[in-house]
Protein backbone atom coordinates (compact mmCIF):
# COMPACT_ATOMS: atom_id res chain seq x y z
CA UNK A 1 0.00 0.00 0.00
CA UNK A 2 3.06 1.97 0.79
CA UNK A 3 4.75 1.79 -2.44
CA UNK A 4 0.60 2.59 -3.88
CA UNK A 5 0.94 5.78 -2.42
CA UNK A 6 4.46 6.60 -3.56
CA UNK A 7 4.10 5.86 -7.25
CA UNK A 8 0.74 7.71 -6.98
CA UNK A 9 2.51 11.01 -5.05
CA UNK A 10 4.85 10.63 -7.80
CA UNK A 11 3.02 10.42 -10.94
CA UNK A 12 0.95 13.40 -9.61
CA UNK A 13 4.15 15.73 -9.31
CA UNK A 14 4.81 15.07 -12.64
CA UNK A 15 1.20 15.19 -14.08
CA UNK A 16 1.96 18.91 -12.33
CA UNK A 17 5.09 19.46 -13.69
CA UNK A 18 3.95 18.50 -17.14
CA UNK A 19 0.35 21.12 -16.85
CA UNK A 20 3.22 23.46 -16.17
CA UNK A 21 5.38 23.55 -18.76
CA UNK A 22 3.04 23.23 -21.69
CA UNK A 23 1.22 26.67 -19.93
CA UNK A 24 4.03 28.21 -20.26
CA UNK A 25 4.77 26.76 -23.83
CA UNK A 26 1.13 27.82 -24.75
CA UNK A 27 1.55 31.45 -22.69
CA UNK A 28 4.41 31.96 -25.44
CA UNK A 29 2.07 30.59 -28.48
CA UNK A 30 -1.18 32.32 -27.46
CA UNK A 31 -2.89 32.71 -30.62
CA UNK A 32 -4.63 36.37 -30.65
CA UNK A 33 -6.48 35.59 -33.62
CA UNK A 34 -10.53 36.41 -32.39
CA UNK A 35 -12.83 33.49 -32.75
CA UNK A 36 -15.83 35.77 -33.86
CA UNK A 37 -14.31 37.06 -37.23
CA UNK A 38 -14.85 33.24 -37.99
CA UNK A 39 -18.08 33.25 -36.63
CA UNK A 40 -19.21 36.48 -38.60
CA UNK A 41 -17.70 35.00 -42.18
CA UNK A 42 -19.72 31.64 -41.31
CA UNK A 43 -22.86 34.20 -40.81
CA UNK A 44 -22.37 36.06 -44.31
CA UNK A 45 -22.23 32.95 -46.69
CA UNK A 46 -24.99 31.25 -44.64
CA UNK A 47 -27.04 34.48 -45.81
CA UNK A 48 -26.09 33.76 -48.93
CA UNK A 49 -26.89 30.16 -48.92
CA UNK A 50 -30.56 31.32 -47.72
CA UNK A 51 -31.42 34.08 -50.21
CA UNK A 52 -30.17 31.12 -53.01
CA UNK A 53 -32.63 29.14 -51.82
CA UNK A 54 -35.53 31.53 -52.01
CA UNK A 55 -35.73 32.04 -48.29
CA UNK A 56 -34.72 35.68 -48.20
CA UNK A 57 -35.27 38.56 -50.41
CA UNK A 58 -33.00 40.99 -51.89
CA UNK A 59 -33.92 43.72 -49.30
CA UNK A 60 -33.98 41.55 -46.39
CA UNK A 61 -30.41 39.55 -47.47
CA UNK A 62 -28.84 43.35 -47.56
CA UNK A 63 -30.00 44.23 -44.10
CA UNK A 64 -28.77 41.12 -42.70
CA UNK A 65 -25.57 41.50 -44.82
CA UNK A 66 -24.72 44.95 -43.72
CA UNK A 67 -25.55 43.86 -40.12
CA UNK A 68 -22.74 40.82 -40.15
CA UNK A 69 -20.64 42.80 -41.82
CA UNK A 70 -20.71 45.44 -39.73
CA UNK A 71 -19.76 43.19 -37.09
CA UNK A 72 -16.92 41.86 -38.70
CA UNK A 73 -15.51 44.91 -38.95
CA UNK A 74 -16.10 45.54 -35.21
CA UNK A 75 -14.22 42.46 -34.62
CA UNK A 76 -11.38 43.18 -36.89
CA UNK A 77 -10.55 46.24 -35.67
CA UNK A 78 -10.77 45.89 -32.27
CA UNK A 79 -7.53 43.83 -31.02
CA UNK A 80 -8.23 41.20 -28.49
CA UNK A 81 -6.09 41.34 -25.74
CA UNK A 82 -3.08 38.74 -25.75
CA UNK A 83 -2.93 35.96 -22.50
CA UNK A 84 -0.24 36.25 -20.53
CA UNK A 85 1.34 33.68 -17.77
CA UNK A 86 2.04 34.80 -14.04
CA UNK A 87 5.46 32.98 -14.15
CA UNK A 88 5.25 34.04 -10.10
CA UNK A 89 2.26 31.70 -9.21
CA UNK A 90 3.69 28.90 -10.73
CA UNK A 91 5.54 27.42 -7.59
CA UNK A 92 1.96 27.64 -5.54
CA UNK A 93 0.39 25.64 -8.69
CA UNK A 94 2.95 23.12 -8.04
CA UNK A 95 2.72 22.80 -4.16
CA UNK A 96 -0.98 22.81 -4.30
CA UNK A 97 -0.40 19.84 -7.07
CA UNK A 98 2.20 18.28 -4.56
CA UNK A 99 -0.22 19.17 -1.78
CA UNK A 100 -3.59 16.83 -2.74
CA UNK A 101 -2.50 13.92 -3.01
CA UNK A 102 -1.32 14.32 0.52
CA UNK A 103 -3.97 15.75 1.53
CA UNK A 104 -5.97 13.12 -0.31
CA UNK A 105 -4.25 10.09 1.76
CA UNK A 106 -4.56 11.92 4.68
CA UNK A 107 -8.35 12.14 4.15
CA UNK A 108 -8.90 8.22 3.24
CA UNK A 109 -6.37 7.09 6.32
CA UNK A 110 -9.12 9.21 8.27
CA UNK A 111 -12.41 8.33 7.09
CA UNK A 112 -11.73 5.92 4.41
CA UNK A 113 -11.36 1.60 5.16
CA UNK A 114 -7.67 1.11 4.84
CA UNK A 115 -8.31 -2.72 5.84
CA UNK A 116 -11.00 -3.41 3.61
CA UNK A 117 -10.14 -6.71 1.29
CA UNK A 118 -10.25 -7.05 -2.46
CA UNK A 119 -13.82 -7.82 -3.97
CA UNK A 120 -13.14 -9.96 -7.37
CA UNK A 121 -15.69 -9.65 -9.37
CA UNK A 122 -16.03 -13.65 -9.28
CA UNK A 123 -16.95 -13.23 -5.76
CA UNK A 124 -19.36 -10.44 -6.41
CA UNK A 125 -21.08 -12.01 -8.92
CA UNK A 126 -22.00 -15.21 -6.44
CA UNK A 127 -22.77 -12.95 -4.27
CA UNK A 128 -25.80 -11.34 -6.96
CA UNK A 129 -26.50 -15.35 -8.19
CA UNK A 130 -27.52 -15.63 -4.21
CA UNK A 131 -29.00 -12.77 -3.58
CA UNK A 132 -32.81 -11.65 -4.02
CA UNK A 133 -33.55 -10.04 -7.46
CA UNK A 134 -35.43 -7.58 -6.87
CA UNK A 135 -32.38 -6.17 -4.24
CA UNK A 136 -30.34 -6.08 -7.58
CA UNK A 137 -29.59 -3.06 -9.90
CA UNK A 138 -30.28 -3.54 -13.19
CA UNK A 139 -26.42 -3.70 -13.97
CA UNK A 140 -26.31 -6.57 -11.87
CA UNK A 141 -29.10 -8.95 -13.06
CA UNK A 142 -27.57 -8.59 -16.21
CA UNK A 143 -24.78 -10.21 -15.06
CA UNK A 144 -25.99 -12.74 -13.22
CA UNK A 145 -28.10 -13.56 -16.33
CA UNK A 146 -25.32 -13.17 -18.55
CA UNK A 147 -23.71 -15.88 -16.32
CA UNK A 148 -26.95 -18.03 -16.35
CA UNK A 149 -27.63 -18.03 -20.08
CA UNK A 150 -23.50 -19.28 -20.83
CA UNK A 151 -24.74 -22.40 -18.37
CA UNK A 152 -27.74 -22.68 -20.81
CA UNK A 153 -27.38 -21.01 -24.03
CA UNK A 154 -30.34 -23.18 -25.87
CA UNK A 155 -33.09 -21.17 -23.74
CA UNK A 156 -34.26 -18.60 -25.63
CA UNK A 157 -36.38 -17.04 -22.63
CA UNK A 158 -33.13 -16.61 -20.59
CA UNK A 159 -31.73 -14.50 -23.67
CA UNK A 160 -34.77 -12.22 -23.61
CA UNK A 161 -35.12 -11.51 -20.18
CA UNK A 162 -30.51 -10.76 -20.17
CA UNK A 163 -32.21 -8.20 -23.43
CA UNK A 164 -34.15 -7.04 -21.13
CA UNK A 165 -31.69 -6.42 -18.43
CA UNK A 166 -29.30 -5.25 -20.48
CA UNK A 167 -31.45 -2.55 -21.98
CA UNK A 168 -32.86 -1.48 -18.76
CA UNK A 169 -28.77 -0.78 -17.98
CA UNK A 170 -28.32 1.36 -20.48
CA UNK A 171 -26.59 -0.73 -22.89
CA UNK A 172 -28.82 -1.18 -26.66
CA UNK A 173 -25.88 -3.15 -28.06
CA UNK A 174 -25.73 -5.66 -25.66
CA UNK A 175 -29.31 -5.74 -25.40
CA UNK A 176 -29.62 -6.16 -29.30
CA UNK A 177 -27.45 -9.11 -29.04
CA UNK A 178 -29.50 -11.20 -26.93
CA UNK A 179 -32.27 -10.44 -28.42
CA UNK A 180 -30.82 -11.67 -32.11
CA UNK A 181 -29.84 -14.92 -29.43
CA UNK A 182 -33.18 -15.18 -28.38
CA UNK A 183 -35.28 -14.80 -32.03
CA UNK A 184 -32.31 -17.21 -33.82
CA UNK A 185 -33.61 -19.93 -30.77
CA UNK A 186 -37.48 -18.87 -31.40
CA UNK A 187 -37.53 -17.35 -34.51
CA UNK A 188 -41.63 -18.00 -34.70
CA UNK A 189 -41.86 -16.04 -31.07
CA UNK A 190 -43.37 -12.45 -32.26
CA UNK A 191 -42.46 -10.64 -29.02
CA UNK A 192 -38.93 -11.79 -29.87
CA UNK A 193 -38.98 -9.47 -32.97
CA UNK A 194 -40.63 -6.75 -31.47
CA UNK A 195 -38.49 -6.09 -28.31
CA UNK A 196 -35.05 -7.17 -31.64
CA UNK A 197 -36.59 -4.15 -33.16
CA UNK A 198 -37.34 -1.08 -30.63
CA UNK A 199 -33.86 -2.09 -29.25
CA UNK A 200 -32.36 -1.43 -32.72
CA UNK A 201 -34.46 1.51 -33.13
CA UNK A 202 -32.85 2.87 -29.60
CA UNK A 203 -29.23 1.72 -30.17
CA UNK A 204 -30.01 4.04 -33.70
CA UNK A 205 -31.16 7.02 -31.31
CA UNK A 206 -34.38 6.52 -32.44
CA UNK A 207 -33.75 6.28 -35.92
CA UNK A 208 -35.32 3.25 -37.72
CA UNK A 209 -32.22 2.12 -39.71
CA UNK A 210 -32.24 -0.98 -42.43
CA UNK A 211 -31.40 -3.36 -39.90
CA UNK A 212 -34.86 -2.60 -37.87
CA UNK A 213 -36.51 -2.24 -41.31
CA UNK A 214 -35.54 -5.96 -41.57
CA UNK A 215 -36.69 -6.80 -38.52
CA UNK A 216 -39.87 -5.22 -38.47
CA UNK A 217 -40.64 -6.76 -41.87
CA UNK A 218 -40.40 -9.92 -40.10
CA UNK A 219 -42.65 -9.00 -37.92
CA UNK A 220 -45.32 -8.09 -40.20
CA UNK A 221 -44.85 -11.73 -42.06
CA UNK A 222 -45.27 -13.19 -38.80
CA UNK A 223 -48.27 -11.69 -37.76
CA UNK A 224 -49.45 -9.37 -40.54
CA UNK A 225 -50.99 -6.07 -39.16
CA UNK A 226 -48.83 -6.17 -35.79
CA UNK A 227 -49.26 -2.57 -34.94
CA UNK A 228 -45.68 -1.67 -33.43
CA UNK A 229 -44.04 -2.73 -37.08
CA UNK A 230 -46.27 -0.82 -39.19
CA UNK A 231 -45.25 2.33 -37.01
CA UNK A 232 -41.84 1.98 -37.37
CA UNK A 233 -42.10 0.80 -40.99
CA UNK A 234 -43.99 4.42 -41.41
CA UNK A 235 -41.64 6.61 -39.66
CA UNK A 236 -38.69 5.04 -41.67
CA UNK A 237 -40.93 5.87 -45.16
CA UNK A 238 -41.10 9.32 -43.60
CA UNK A 239 -37.27 9.51 -42.95
CA UNK A 240 -36.79 8.78 -46.38
CA UNK A 241 -39.35 11.61 -47.85
CA UNK A 242 -42.16 9.70 -48.25
CA UNK A 243 -44.21 11.59 -46.25
CA UNK A 244 -47.50 10.68 -47.97
CA UNK A 245 -47.04 7.19 -47.85
CA UNK A 246 -46.09 7.22 -44.55
CA UNK A 247 -49.41 9.78 -43.56
CA UNK A 248 -51.43 7.05 -44.70
CA UNK A 249 -49.85 4.29 -43.14
CA UNK A 250 -50.69 5.73 -39.88
CA UNK A 251 -53.50 6.82 -40.73
CA UNK A 252 -54.41 3.17 -41.62
CA UNK A 253 -53.03 2.04 -38.53
CA UNK A 254 -54.91 4.51 -36.21
CA UNK A 255 -57.95 3.36 -37.76
CA UNK A 256 -57.17 -0.29 -36.87
CA UNK A 257 -56.31 0.29 -33.12
CA UNK A 258 -59.11 0.43 -30.55
CA UNK A 259 -60.07 3.46 -28.96
CA UNK A 260 -58.75 2.18 -25.59
CA UNK A 261 -55.45 1.07 -27.05
CA UNK A 262 -52.73 3.36 -25.57
CA UNK A 263 -50.69 3.35 -28.53
CA UNK A 264 -53.50 5.61 -30.45
CA UNK A 265 -51.39 8.22 -28.56
CA UNK A 266 -48.08 7.66 -30.30
CA UNK A 267 -49.52 7.80 -33.78
CA UNK A 268 -51.56 10.47 -33.56
CA UNK A 269 -48.33 12.24 -32.30
CA UNK A 270 -46.83 11.41 -35.18
CA UNK A 271 -49.56 12.23 -37.66
CA UNK A 272 -49.54 15.22 -36.24
CA UNK A 273 -45.84 16.39 -36.62
CA UNK A 274 -46.10 14.87 -40.08
CA UNK A 275 -48.94 17.03 -41.11
CA UNK A 276 -48.06 20.22 -39.44
CA UNK A 277 -44.30 20.82 -37.77
CA UNK A 278 -41.64 19.65 -40.21
CA UNK A 279 -38.07 17.40 -39.06
CA UNK A 280 -35.96 21.06 -38.96
CA UNK A 281 -32.26 19.67 -39.01
CA UNK A 282 -31.08 23.52 -38.74
CA UNK A 283 -29.76 25.49 -35.88
CA UNK A 284 -32.72 26.74 -33.41
CA UNK A 285 -31.09 30.27 -33.82
CA UNK A 286 -31.08 29.65 -37.64
CA UNK A 287 -34.63 28.65 -37.76
CA UNK A 288 -35.67 31.83 -35.50
CA UNK A 289 -34.17 33.99 -37.72
CA UNK A 290 -35.61 32.69 -40.85
CA UNK A 291 -38.74 32.90 -39.27
CA UNK A 292 -38.53 36.18 -38.57
CA UNK A 293 -37.18 36.74 -42.09
CA UNK A 294 -40.60 35.49 -43.48
CA UNK A 295 -43.01 37.19 -41.02
CA UNK A 296 -41.32 40.39 -42.34
CA UNK A 297 -42.05 39.41 -45.67
CA UNK A 298 -45.71 38.49 -45.16
CA UNK A 299 -45.80 41.70 -43.25
CA UNK A 300 -44.32 43.99 -46.09
CA UNK A 301 -46.58 42.04 -48.85
CA UNK A 302 -49.48 42.77 -46.89
CA UNK A 303 -48.57 46.50 -46.60
CA UNK A 304 -47.22 46.48 -50.47
CA UNK A 305 -49.25 43.51 -52.22
CA UNK A 306 -47.96 44.45 -55.64
CA UNK A 307 -44.83 42.41 -55.76
CA UNK A 308 -45.39 39.01 -57.50
CA UNK A 309 -41.54 38.24 -56.55
CA UNK A 310 -42.29 38.71 -52.75
CA UNK A 311 -45.36 36.62 -53.39
CA UNK A 312 -43.05 33.82 -55.08
CA UNK A 313 -40.87 33.97 -52.51
CA UNK A 314 -43.54 34.07 -49.11
CA UNK A 315 -45.35 30.73 -50.98
CA UNK A 316 -41.61 29.09 -51.47
CA UNK A 317 -41.07 29.76 -47.61
CA UNK A 318 -44.08 28.33 -46.18
CA UNK A 319 -43.24 25.13 -48.33
CA UNK A 320 -40.37 24.67 -47.00
CA UNK A 321 -40.61 25.73 -43.47
CA UNK A 322 -43.59 23.36 -43.96
CA UNK A 323 -46.42 25.60 -42.43
CA UNK A 324 -48.76 24.17 -45.27
CA UNK A 325 -51.72 26.35 -43.78
CA UNK A 326 -49.89 29.58 -44.73
CA UNK A 327 -48.47 28.49 -48.29
CA UNK A 328 -52.01 27.67 -49.54
CA UNK A 329 -53.49 31.04 -47.93
CA UNK A 330 -50.51 32.93 -49.68
CA UNK A 331 -50.76 31.14 -53.01
CA UNK A 332 -54.57 31.34 -52.87
CA UNK A 333 -53.71 35.05 -52.52
CA UNK A 334 -51.17 35.40 -55.22
CA UNK A 335 -52.67 33.46 -57.48
CA UNK A 336 -56.16 35.71 -57.36
CA UNK A 337 -54.24 39.06 -57.37
CA UNK A 338 -52.25 38.09 -60.23
CA UNK A 339 -54.77 35.53 -62.34
CA UNK A 340 -53.92 37.49 -65.75
CA UNK A 341 -50.36 36.87 -65.85
CA UNK A 342 -49.61 33.09 -66.65
CA UNK A 343 -45.61 33.16 -66.27
CA UNK A 344 -46.25 34.45 -62.21
CA UNK A 345 -48.66 32.06 -62.20
CA UNK A 346 -46.18 29.58 -63.42
CA UNK A 347 -43.51 30.57 -60.80
CA UNK A 348 -45.86 30.82 -57.66
CA UNK A 349 -46.94 26.71 -58.81
CA UNK A 350 -43.75 25.62 -58.53
CA UNK A 351 -42.80 27.46 -55.32
CA UNK A 352 -46.22 25.51 -54.03
CA UNK A 353 -44.06 22.54 -54.68
CA UNK A 354 -41.18 23.32 -53.20
CA UNK A 355 -39.65 20.46 -51.11
CA UNK A 356 -40.32 20.52 -47.07
CA UNK A 357 -37.03 21.15 -45.14
CA UNK A 358 -35.62 18.17 -43.06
Amino acid sequence: MLLFWVVAGLLAAAAAGLILIRAAGAAGLADSDDPALSLYRRQLSELDDLADRGLLGETEKRSAHAEAARRLLAATESAPAPWRSDAGSRGLVLLAALAVPVLALLLYLKVGAVGTPDQPYAQRLAGWQRADLRTLSAPEIAAVLRKATSERPTEAEGFRLLGLAESASQNPIAAIRAFKRAAALAPDRVDLWQLLGEAQVAAAGGKVDADAQATFRRLLALQPGEPAARFFLARAKAAAGDRAAAQADLGSLLADLPASDQRRGAVQEELARLENKPNLGADPQQMAMIRGMVAGLAARLDANPDDPDGWVRLVRAYAVLGETAKRDAAYASARARYAAKPAVLDQLDQAARAETMR
